[in-house]
């Protein structure tokens, strides 16, 4: 067979491959998306797989009634960006440092390290945050999660990358660490921080268990946590809906279900990072590929 024929059917292969992974990939948003705007009787019974039956947009309007879910959403976007914008510049500047000559640098980066096998468990972590007075506090939310050693792995190994030669020549001109930082390396480590900034966004806004355990006072519920809450629910509500609503007169395609609830409140909670993650995609391959692989 000739070459330019292989290179034909390699490269039908490929794309039939990669085709199918992203429709499998693809699909389960697109089926929970479809659900929410069918005919909830319809839905309730599996009759929606493919395509969307008598379509319309009553579930998201009776999602965005749910009590507290404003306040909840400002806490959720919150927490998300002033956790990721922490994380980031620590991780920056912490993976930046182990690069550098600097006192114990060894034992501190072999002790952060460490700290990625073991974990202490649920109670002693918890009895830490009640006696740092981290209970009913938004701050619960934020300083835990802001030195992170995967992250500071990432950077560092990024850092040492990238040619000496420039960093050196700022030493002679008479830089110090951290003027080398903010004018050398922090411009070009923009693909790993990208990349970390992808990551610690995502995992901010889906987390609830931290709310499950550390919050009571309502004003500091998060999006997540509320709507963790409402699919657990889903029946009860339902079925207080259509008491409300006067079950007997509403039409079946319009009444709320389990079903209905429970896949909008997935689309609700989803949606968001799926309109975030295209903005920092280029940047996450070279990123994560660069910082994951010294040389």
């Amino acid at each position: 067979m000739p070459i330019k024929e292989k290179f034909t059917l390699f490269h039908f292969i490929n794309y039939a491959v990669f085709a199918i992974v992203t429709i499998i990939c693809v699909f389960p948003f697109y089926y929970l998306f479809i659900n929410t705007i069918s005919n909830n009787d319809l839905s309730s019974r599996g009759m929606v797989m493919f395509y969307p039956k008598d379509i319309h947009w009553v579930n998201y309007a009776d999602v965005f009634k749910i009590p507290g879910l404003t306040q909840a959403a400002i806490v959720s976007v919150g927490r998300t960006f002033i956790g990721t914008l922490l994380t980031v510049a620590a991780s920056a500047f912490l993976g930046y440092l182990f690069t550098k000559h600097m006192w114990g640098r060894k034992f501190w980066y072999r002790f952060l390290v460490i700290t990625m096998y073991f974990n202490a468990g649920l109670i002693p972590w918890y009895l830490t945050m009640l006696n740092m007075g981290l209970t009913n506090n938004f701050w619960a939310y934020i300083l835990p999660a802001i030195v992170q050693p995967f992250f500071i792995i990432l950077v560092k190994t990024f850092v040492e990358s990238l040619p000496l030669a420039l960093q050196e020549s700022a030493q002679i001109d008479g830089a110090g660490y951290f003027r080398i930082f903010i004018s050398i390396i922090f411009p070009l480590i923009t693909p790993i921080l990208a990349t970390i900034a992808i990551f610690s966004a995502v995992t901010q806004w889906n987390s609830f268990t931290d709310t499950l355990f550390l919050v009571t006072n309502q004003d500091l519920f998060t999006l997540q946590f509320i709507l963790y809450r409402y699919m657990n629910e889903a029946t009860s509500i339902a079925q207080l809906m259509m008491q409300s609503s006067g079950s007997m007169d509403m039409d079946l395609a319009n009444m709320a279900t389990p079903t209905s609830i429970r896949t909008t409140v997935s689309m609700v909670v989803v949606l968001p990072i799926l309109l975030v993650y295209p903005f920092f995609q280029r940047f996450f391959v070279k990123g994560i590929m660069i910082g994951a692989v010294k040389g």
